[in-house]
């Protein structure tokens, strides 16, 4: 009697089973309610993140180790742009207290934060390329020569890197191509990479004419391209008076004497002297 009285109290009941079974239902119920409604609530997350150029950047530590914990956080939040505009004024307060390195880490965290902000971009290329290179030059800590060289040329490669990075970003900015064309001319010496990036920005529609005539000049600078550059150079000079700077006429006489064009088909011609003033320079007539 004792062991069929717990075999009774072991086995449930019809109602316990039926109670069971339907707590089992509603749960099941419950998930299937909670995986519908967050469907749209992940959608509108995904959509944020692609909206704001987060759809090919993965939200993980290595990300947070680059960009700070206040940035990581930022990027999973819809605050990005407020935390990136506080983040660009802290950069500029490390710029002017000389921290080069704290503020590359603080750039690379706006950046990131805002994508298709293209000043920030420009901004933080030119700080790295031209200024933090100068301080790296002219640190007084670092007596050896070859280490501040050093430390300057990685300064050009990180303006070269946000430049690059921002046109990635940004494929209709054409004065990031202009930034980076002038860091190819003016720190990297470059002339060949200067003018693909001033060829680029000169085809925009709406880019300024003087970008053709940068790309002309720093074709002209590169051995074997002399014809090159001269038939761009006169393309330049046909176009008329507003075209014919010093510089243009400078560079196109060089790519004539180069290219020992024959005086009837070189276009720009060496002005000729008054043979009065002539007669009157060797006479020394006031």
């Amino acid at each position: 009697m004792k062991i069929d009285e717990g075999i009774a109290q072991a086995t449930p009941s019809l109602g316990s089973r039926r109670r069971q079974y339907s707590s089992y239902a509603i749960a099941a119920l419950m998930v299937l309610v909670f995986g519908a409604a967050r469907l749209p609530f992940e959608a509108g997350l995904t959509r944020q993140h692609r909206a704001a150029s987060f759809g090919n950047v993965q939200l993980n530590l290595g990300l947070r180790a680059k960009i700070g914990q206040l940035g990581f956080l930022a990027a999973l939040s819809g605050f990005r742009t407020l935390v990136a505009d506080l983040l660009w004024i802290q950069a500029h307060t490390a710029w002017e207290k000389v921290e080069y390195g704290r503020m590359n880490l603080m750039l690379n965290t706006v950046t990131t934060l805002a994508p298709h902000n293209v000043n920030f971009w420009d901004l933080s290329a030119w700080h790295m390329a031209y200024n933090a290179s100068v301080a790296a030059f002219n640190d007084s800590k670092q007596p050896k020569l070859v280490r501040r060289l050093q430390a300057q040329h990685q300064y050009f490669m990180v303006g070269k890197d946000f430049l690059e990075r921002g046109i990635a970003n940004n494929p209709g900015a054409y004065v990031l191509h202009q930034s980076l064309g002038a860091i190819y001319r003016d720190k990297l010496e470059d002339h060949w990479n200067a003018f693909l990036e001033y060829d680029k920005a000169a085809a925009f529609a709406r880019a300024p004419t003087y970008e053709k005539r940068f790309a002309a000049y720093e074709l002209a600078k590169v051995p074997g391209r002399e014809r090159q550059a001269w038939e761009r150079l006169k393309r330049l000079y046909d176009m008329g008076p507003q075209e014919r700077l010093p510089t243009l006429e400078k560079s196109l006489k060089a790519m004539e004497e180069a290219l020992s064009l024959p005086e009837e088909q070189r276009v720009y011609k060496t002005p000729v002297q008054n043979p009065l003033d002539i007669i009157g320079k060797k006479l020394q007539i006031p």
